[in-house]
């Protein structure tokens, strides 16, 4: 079998006397989401920010593909493929969609002090890359602040995705939105993870998790109740997992 997409061993992270992560072992494999589950303060944050080149581990090693990365900014950790969409998007409202999908990696026309944006491949790389995931887009020129939570949610995971993430991690991407949104992100996420990408969907909404998830890690207080596929444990037992009650599911892994 091959080296695990991502695969972290003993990750730890600490801020003064205040321990944050430790012993964290976890994997992900390409075409898996994997539920990363914690109630408020468990440390998925500070995990993601490790993995995702924002904060360095105090101890421990991640590995891509088997080999042992250590990410001095967000910028390397995207170079190798990892890209995070967090709770605010790092979008512009007042920008239209296309501007707002090409941010930073913008098409030009001309040379030097002429140099302008490409508005037409714009465009067309955004329509492009959101019908890759079933995304029918109106007009690309539409504010993203007047599209509503999924849809922005939806245009951000494409974003990532087209512009070559391997591994997409997704920081509560259904924690503000309806039942109908919900499920729309829900099956972008599954579009994503049908083509290969691995997934890591931070959250701590047991229900989705269950409805997308290949396998679970659980976190409380900085540390991990386990690793688990998903139908060898219960809503139940991890909620009681996240909450802090320790089952004889996870006393078992």
């Amino acid at each position: 079998m091959s080296a695990p997409l991502l695969q972290t061993h003993q990750l730890g992270k600490v801020f003064g006397r205040v321990i944050a992560l430790q012993d964290i072992t976890m994997e992900l494999r390409a075409g898996e989401v994997l539920g990363l589950l914690g109630d408020n303060g468990a440390g998925k944050s500070t995990l993601i920010k490790c993995l995702s080149g924002v904060h360095r581990p105090s101890q421990g090693q991640i590995f891509i593909e088997g080999n042992e990365v250590l990410f001095a900014s967000p910028r390397e950790a995207l170079k190798m493929g990892i890209a995070t969409v967090y709770q605010d998007l790092a979008m512009v409202p007042h920008l239209g969609i296309s501007r707002n999908f090409v941010l930073g990696n913008e098409p030009t026309l001309g040379w030097g002090l002429l140099r302008r944006l490409d508005m037409a491949k714009a465009d067309r790389i955004t329509r492009a890359g959101c019908s890759r995931l079933g995304i029918d887009l109106r007009t690309t020129n539409q504010p993203v602040g007047t599209l509503s939570g999924g849809e922005r949610q939806s245009v951000a995971i494409a974003r990532a995705i087209h512009f070559g993430a391997r591994i997409l991690i997704l920081d509560e991407p259904t924690s503000a939105l309806g039942v109908k949104e919900s499920a729309n992100v829900l099956r972008d996420v599954a579009e994503a993870r049908d083509r290969g990408v691995g997934v890591i969907l931070i959250t701590h909404n047991v229900y989705h998790a269950f409805e997308i998830a290949d396998r679970f890690t659980i976190l409380h207080r900085g540390r991990s109740y386990g690793n688990f596929i998903r139908n060898e444990v219960t809503r139940d037992e991890v909620i009681n997992m996240m909450s802090g009650r320790m089952t004889n599911t996870a006393e078992q892994q």
